[in-house]
């Protein structure tokens, strides 16, 4: 992506082998991070950190010089190659994919934490490593959470409301989402009741708004994620509540 097609309000800064998109307001923040490695190297070091397991380790951290709190995760591959491919991508890695689908997303009322920056790392002449770094949703947990035995049944009844209006609004901006699942929505109160985040908007494309194809793609992920929660960790689940996530 060259500098004339960033995002509007984005910038890009240059340090060694290494490059960051930020928000022009966390410039100070990504030349800082940057001083002396990756954005996830640095990330790492912060003895604050807190260390959430994933798909890696992703860390929260404040950043350190405008002190917004944020997630830093390091792309990594799935699937059968992982453990071939790991973490090396051919330019430009899905990071510049990552910020024009959040923002997309945002600007059709679906609620996805914002990518504050990203950065490449060059590593060969064909290949690069990447880092996201994006806005913390204080207080969220995931969905999973909210369905094994501990919950009330009233807090698992408005995940499941908050979870289905995300849906819908997945749906309504065409969005399908190919790895929905109960680890990747995150659930936090928001202007007085429960709402739900999506991550991992990188597994995100777009079709017609509200196709059968969309609806019907985002409900089978998530009912099949589900039903592996129940079936492996002892979820408790509604089948209506699932039902009526077809929308």
């Amino acid at each position: 992506m060259r500098d004339a097609e960033l995002p509007a309000g984005y910038v890009r800064i240059v340090a060694g082998r290494c490059s960051a998109v930020v928000r022009a307001e966390h410039r100070a923040d990504a030349e800082t991070m940057l001083a002396d490695g990756t954005l996830y190297e640095a990330a790492a070091r912060d003895l604050a950190a807190r260390r959430f397991s994933g798909r890696g380790i992703a860390y929260a951290i404040a950043l350190p010089a405008t002190g917004t709190r944020v997630v830093v995760r390091h792309n990594r591959h799935g699937g059968l190659l992982a453990g071939v491919t790991r973490d090396v991508f051919l330019p430009p890695t899905r990071a510049p994919y990552e910020l024009a689908v959040s923002l997309r997303l945002a600007a059709a009322g679906v609620r996805t934490p914002e990518v504050l920056m990203y950065g490449i790392q060059r590593v060969a002449a064909a290949l690069r490593r990447s880092d996201v770094v994006t806005r913390e949703i204080i207080g969220g947990r995931d969905l999973s959470t909210y369905l094994m035995p501990g919950s009330s049944p009233a807090d698992r009844e408005e995940a499941w409301a908050a979870t289905r209006r995300l849906v819908l609004a997945l749906n309504a901006a065409g969005a399908r989402h190919h790895d929905l699942n109960v680890k990747n929505l995150l659930l936090a109160a928001a202007e007085g009741e429960l709402v739900a985040w999506v991550l991992d908007v990188d597994r995100v494309d777009f079709g017609e708004r509200g196709s059968a194809a969309v609806r019907e793609g985002n409900a089978a992920r998530l009912l099949r994620s589900a039903r592996k929660w129940r079936d492996v960790h002892g979820a408790v689940l509604d089948e209506g509540a699932l039902s009526a996530l077809r929308g």
